[in-house]
């Protein structure tokens, strides 16, 4: 070989390295640019999934937007709301209102040991009952179990205050009264299942419509709301005899005793 042949052949070798490079260089450009192209989709896909559920988060939960909404009071109850809730037919002035919470483990024992007592001296026209509900314990505990059996409450005093009373009986007892940690009551299934020991609310389709549709959860948020201003009540049972505020009684006895301080006759 020549050595202007052996130049050429190096010059030519110079070329196609070169040119090789270029091509490499050109692949290497194509392969980052399609790698920061794929991270910022991946980041614009990230940033949506956040604002996505920023923005789920910011909208207001089932019960911020029924306490909002039109109220559709049960029958059965009176005042702004429907939130006066006063059973019986007592010919006297005399009134027992009592405050509870549905979750209060100390409100099902109070119904479990009293509650019959309480019932009949209403019904034996001693005195009217009265009854504001609270859902301050789905706040201390987390749920929704007070505010929705609150609002099943409300559909069973639509169908009467008879199922009205034995219902809230059935979710006191201690059959169906969960632990005030577990949260059965946010369970429509759960309150439709305790209902059906209730004569009046056994395979009721209309108090079931009302309890899985939540026909009453907003009249629930403002009971609740109403428990919230009551004066003098600051815990769960509180009850009052003719608007004054009595100590808890332990049983029936007691529960004479306090009637009996509060001058009610009964018979």
């Amino acid at each position: 070989m020549s050595k202007r042949n052996s130049q050429a052949a190096k010059t030519a070798a110079r070329e196609r390295l070169r040119e090789e490079r270029e091509r490499q260089a050109k692949r290497d450009k194509v392969k980052r640019q399609g790698i920061v192209a794929a991270a910022i989709v991946g980041v614009l896909a990230i940033a949506g999934g956040i604002s996505y559920a920023v923005v789920q988060g910011n909208q207001p939960s089932t019960w911020e937007k029924a306490a909002d909404a039109k109220v559709v009071a049960p029958a059965n109850t009176s005042g702004k709301d429907g939130t006066t809730v006063t059973i019986g037919e007592s010919k006297t002035d005399n009134t027992v209102h009592l405050y509870e919470d549905p979750r209060c483990p100390a409100c099902a024992s109070f119904e479990q040991n009293i509650g019959e007592s309480v019932n009949k001296g209403m019904k034996d026209g001693d005195y009217k009952l009265s009854f504001t509900i609270g859902t301050f314990l789905d706040g201390n505990l987390s749920g929704e179990g007070s505010k929705n059996a609150l609002s099943a409450l409300g559909a069973a005093l639509n169908v009467s205050p008879e199922a009205f009373l034995e219902y809230k009986t059935a979710l006191f007892s201690s059959e169906y009264h969960p632990e005030e940690s577990s949260d059965e009551f946010a369970k429509d299934d759960y309150l439709v299942k305790v209902a059906d020991s209730v004569d009046a609310l056994k395979g009721n389709k209309k108090f079931q419509d009302a309890v899985e549709k939540g026909t009453y959860d907003a009249w629930a948020m403002r009971m609740s709301k109403s428990f919230d201003t009551a004066e003098g009540v600051q815990s769960t049972p509180t009850i009052k005899i003719n608007d004054k505020v009595i100590e808890n009684p332990g049983s029936v006895a007691e529960w004479d005793k306090a009637l009996k301080d509060a001058k009610v006759v009964t018979k």
